[in-house]
């Protein structure tokens, strides 16, 4: 029976080389930044990034050039969750950035939920972190990833193991 499974998984590697790429343009190209205190760090045991500076005006040009570069190395920007600016001790403006991986279960949930009102003859089931979609028809599962591809979620998706018996 063909089948293939919904994930989400971001790309740390390409992420690590948005946030090397933004230093670098930092450090090198902005002369806004020179003589300031300003951070870049990626923790992939975490999965956050922490950009700290010492004025809000500067954090959120961080937080542009992450993001440019990011869209650039083809990073969907919906594994990137901005939190919110905070002021941390000595007057330096701190943003934890969570990174997005693998589907939280109220939104595999979903997914399956939108899988079955499309009223097709197509089989959505939660296997951990992601959704094992069956059918019968390969046809259906092409429509359910254009539905799906259509749909505005929170997170970006991957179809992978595509499989046809």
């Amino acid at each position: 029976m063909p089948s293939f499974d919904i994930v989400s998984r971001a790309d740390i590697q390409e992420i690590d080389n948005a946030c090397t790429n933004t230093r670098k343009e930092i450090e090198q190209q902005r002369f806004d930044f020179r003589g300031a205190k300003w951070t870049v760090e990626l923790d992939k045991k975490e999965k956050t990034i922490t950009l700290t500076a010492e004025e809000g005006g500067k954090l959120e040009a961080l937080k542009e050039t992450l993001t440019k570069h990011a869209i650039r190395r083809k990073v969907n920007t919906k594994f990137l969750d901005f939190g919110e600016a905070d002021i941390a001790g000595g007057g330096i403006n701190k943003r934890v950035i969570k990174i997005k991986d693998g589907l939280e279960q109220d939104i595999a949930k979903d997914i399956v939920k939108r899988i079955k009102a499309m009223s097709l003859k197509v089989q959505g089931s939660i296997q951990g972190e992601e959704v094992r979609v069956t059918s019968k028809n390969r046809d259906d599962l092409q429509i359910v990833i254009q539905n799906l591809n259509a749909s505005d979620l929170p997170v970006a998706l991957q179809y992978v193991n595509m499989k046809s018996d």
